[in-house]
């Protein structure tokens, strides 16, 4: 029977959207690497009732509970306090821990606080994990039969514990079944008809074999999930039911694999050899820094120009200042140009370009805010495209540059059929 894990991250700043909660995603990816599952993940304020009563409900539904957040110095961190009276122990100063937070002061040539001292505070009847890149060091304490784990919030100190200290004792706890996944990656259907198109197929799928419609703006991700006690017969099982949704989806499938649409796209124009540009103005560089966000990027994508004014349209991609007067730079005419004037200064196989209002201000009654206009260049030609976006500004450029992918998928996609 697998173990149950629950992960606890504690923290007002992300209950307060100040900062993403990274931590649960990393952890229970690295879980599922040892067929370890997490069956619930609870983010709580710094107080102490909230921490009792996460500690409370973990108790009754996992037997290991990985806690982050909570071990700093200052008055907020009450993680270790709390826990030590929630487990009916006291907190001992640990010579060592102490010794190597001051250590870590000295290197950096600067004094201690006294309050740090307290860091060097553990469970006097736990385990210390050792933090060797950071100032907090790990607990691990067995209370009522359920394994307790305390980690810094810090995610790299936090991914130092992990990897170092609890994962090699955890996966010795890995059950005698499987767990794997298959993802298939699709783009320009939505979910419901995505549903409905292979409906039959989901009906057909086994007990131990689930499907999960993974949506965001433009893609749909479907992730197989099956479990069995022999991993050759379930991964042939995943890998039919894959490519039998992968042949249904047809034009809509992008790639197998749990990758973004960018990384998708990337790797097919790279086994290719095909090259690519940019040419951004409302969209700013927003595409570059999706595309450039991928290892390897640099095989494919050559550079970009940010055209946010009109003479740099016309001085480094060509555009004529009879369109922008004629046309306006939020037009086909403008857009294309700007596409076709990317791919010859960078010469490149395929460029993108985009030209809109993203707001808040700027939009007439003939040419609203939202409206963005998107163009890619490629050996066949140029295609230009039309689109209407009714949200904020940061929405707009969001859902202006996944599109702006998407169509240059599509193109990609439609000239080179082994792609």
């Amino acid at each position: 029977m697998a173990t149950k894990i629950e992960i606890i991250t504690i923290g007002d700043e992300i209950l307060q959207g100040q900062i993403v909660d990274t931590n649960s995603a990393w952890m229970a990816q690295q879980l599922l690497q040892f067929h370890l599952s997490v069956v619930q993940i609870t983010t709580i304020a710094d107080r102490q009732e909230a921490i009792v009563e996460a500690f409370e409900q973990a108790q009754t539904r996992a037997e290991v509970v990985l806690v982050t957040g909570g071990l700093g110095p200052t008055k907020d961190d009450i993680t270790k306090k709390t826990a030590a009276e929630y487990f009916g122990t006291s907190l001992v100063r640990d010579q060592k821990v102490l010794e190597h937070v001051r250590s870590i002061f000295s290197k950096r040539n600067r004094e201690m606080p006294a309050i740090n001292e307290m860091q060097a505070d553990v469970f006097s009847d736990g385990e210390v994990l050792f933090n060797a890149v950071g100032t907090a060091p790990g607990l691990w304490f067995k209370h009522k039969d359920v394994v307790f784990i305390f980690m810094p919030g810090v995610p790299f100190e936090m991914k130092y514990i992990m990897s170092e200290h609890v994962l090699p004792r955890l996966s010795e706890r890995t059950s005698t079944g499987f767990i794997e996944n298959r993802y298939i990656l699709t783009a320009g259907v939505g979910e419901s008809h995505l549903a409905t198109s292979i409906a039959d197929i989901e009906a057909e799928l086994p007990e131990h074999i689930r499907l999960a419609y993974l949506p965001k703006l433009g893609i749909v991700r479907l992730r197989l999930t099956g479990t069995g006690s022999d991993a050759s017969v379930l991964n042939k099982e995943l890998e039919e039911f894959a490519q039998r949704i992968k042949t249904r989806v047809d034009d809509a499938f992008v790639s197998f694999g749990n990758v973004e649409m960018e990384s998708a796209l990337l790797s097919q124009m790279a086994s290719r050899k095909l090259t690519l540009a940019t040419a951004e103005s409302c969209t700013g560089g927003n595409i570059a820094a999706r595309i450039t966000s991928v290892p390897g990027s640099g095989d494919v994508y050559k550079g970009s120009i940010i055209s946010y004014a009109n003479e740099i349209k016309m001085n480094l991609l060509s555009v004529s200042e009879t369109d922008l007067a004629a046309y306006g730079p939020v037009s086909e005419p403008v857009v294309k140009a700007m596409a076709i004037g990317a791919r010859t200064a960078l010469n490149v196989d395929y460029a993108v370009a985009t030209s809109g209002l993203a707001g808040p201000d700027g939009g007439t009654e003939d040419l609203p805010v939202g409206t963005i206009w998107i163009a890619v260049a490629s050996p066949k030609g140029v295609l230009a495209r039309l689109f209407h976006f009714h949200n904020d500004r940061a929405i707009n450029i969001e859902r202006a540059t996944t599109n702006s992918l998407l169509l240059l998928w599509e193109v990609v996609r439609d000239q080179n059929s082994t792609v």
